[in-house]
């Protein structure tokens, strides 16, 4: 039987390390740090981890307990963009998986970075202008060991 990326990331307890990670990595990145300027909710690394949870085949605690796809792309977009911030956010992220444990696998590591850098420079970067524009009842976005799932 086939493990999901989320299983194989460790579950809830690896993706909540590297939501920490990472969220360490950005706050001491001096461009991407930015878009945290405004503050942040006191539960981000928990929520972050909720989400790429079911991102990646886990529990749907996320959409159950905090917001839709929606809600997750609208606190991205009406930014502009912001191709340097995406590009150091994903730096980020690949030394957080290492920071993580997540990095000895890798195909576990590949298919991590393919996902984020999905997430973060289509998903999350689609609507620049107005989080307006944003359509509601947005599924969260789902990847496998294959990719974007429909």
């Amino acid at each position: 039987m086939t493990r999901t990326v989320y299983e194989a990331a460790g579950g809830d307890a690896g993706l909540t390390r590297l939501a920490a990670a990472w969220h360490a990595r950005v706050l001491a990145d001096e461009v991407v740090a930015h878009a945290f300027s405004h503050g942040y909710h006191p539960e981000h690394t928990e929520r972050l981890a909720a989400y790429w949870a079911e991102a990646l085949g886990g529990p749907t605690t996320y959409s159950e307990q905090y917001g839709d796809e929606s809600f997750v792309v609208r606190l991205h977009s009406g930014n502009g963009q912001h191709e340097e911030m995406d590009r150091r956010a994903v730096a980020c992220f690949d030394q957080a998986l290492a920071d993580a444990g997540l990095d000895a696998d890798e195909t576990l590591r590949r298919t991590l970075h393919d996902y984020f850098a999905w997430a973060t420079t289509t998903v999350m970067a689609r609507y620049p202008d107005s989080a307006d524009d944003v359509p509601a009842g947005l599924p969260i976005a789902r990847w496998s060991w294959n990719g974007p799932q429909d």
